[in-house]
């Protein structure tokens, strides 16, 4: 009983300071490069992953604006809150390039070469728990906003993704969005081996949610939210629907 409320009042406390870190993070600037990645993972590790990068921009807004820069944006917010938690996180890029190898000429050959090699990288490591960075986009339905979570196959991967589901339920969506697996095309989650959460972090085809996805501000609140329910997914504090 006496343990249960220690872990309790620790996790209130994580959570206060976590948000004392926002308001001084909301004075800085995103360093270029926020943790250092690597080309083999030995150590157990939380591993983001900034979708797309390079030739590939992603979804695009009605601004302009590309779903791998605000993908990359959130992810090294991400990365400094993780760090801040005691992480020791790793990015699977930290630029705007992509990961594609050399010999890679053609945009398909850049885009297949990226997602080998992300994976390559992902798996290299012995433990870890992988999360993507993305937007959505629905042209035909500009009204449609929120974050929304997608799981991997692999065990503990839809607790993962259900505990940042709610977070991100409890502090950004107008409407509660349910988390779901990931569609079995999609490459990069079907082939590693860690459990792994794609969070959508909103939708660019929404004008008003877009300028948002693009805004500092609410980028903090999106890395907070996720960073949160990690690591309530980590400690086992709390309660989540799965």
């Amino acid at each position: 009983m006496f343990s249960a409320i220690l872990h309790s009042r620790w996790f209130a406390a994580t959570v206060l300071l976590l948000t004392c870190f926002l308001c001084f993070l909301a004075l800085l600037t995103v360093p270029d490069t926020a943790v250092f990645s690597s080309s083999v993972l030995t150590q157990p590790s939380v591993i983001l992953d900034a979708g797309h990068g390079g030739m590939d921009g992603g979804a695009v807004a009605a601004d302009g604006s590309a779903e791998s820069h605000i993908n990359l944006q959130i992810t090294r917010r991400l990365a400094l809150l993780m760090l801040f938690l005691g992480e020791e996180p790793v990015m699977t890029r930290t630029d705007e390039s992509d990961l594609s190898s050399p010999d890679a000429s053609s945009i398909r050959q850049q885009k297949v070469s990226d997602l080998h090699n992300r994976v390559d990288l992902i798996n290299s490591a012995d433990s870890a728990v992988v999360i993507s960075i993305h937007q959505n986009m629905l042209p035909g339905h500009p009204e449609v906003r929120g974050a929304q979570v997608f799981y991997n196959s692999v065990p503990s991967a839809d607790s993962l993704a259900a505990a940042i589901q709610q977070i991100l339920n409890q502090s950004i969506n107008t409407k509660d969005r349910a988390f779901k697996p990931i569609d079995s095309g999609v490459y990069l989650m079907k082939e590693i081996r860690h459990p792994a959460a794609l969070v959508e972090c909103g939708f660019l085809s929404n004008p008003k949610e877009a300028a948002q996805l693009g805004s500092a501000p609410y980028q903090k609140q999106l890395a907070a939210a996720i960073a949160a329910g990690y690591l309530q997914y980590q400690t086992k504090e709390g309660s989540y629907e799965k």
